[in-house]
């Protein structure tokens, strides 16, 4: 009998590192936890990137 494939998470940790703009979830998540608008969520990833530390800093959290 086969052994099953040990779970990896790999990943997932620079998924979290990672605001995604497009995905209104996740700027909605952004957006709740900063206490910004959603627009301004987006402004912010469009300017410094998809970097949730440069992000949330340019939101000024």
């Amino acid at each position: 009998m086969a052994m099953a494939k040990k779970k990896s998470s790999r990943g997932r940790k620079q998924d979290g590192a990672r605001v995604a703009g497009g995905q209104d979830y996740e700027v909605r998540y952004e957006s709740k936890k900063t206490g910004r608008s959603a627009s301004a969520v987006k402004k912010a990833v469009k300017k410094v990137g998809s970097s949730r530390k440069r992000v949330e800093r340019q939101l000024g959290r």
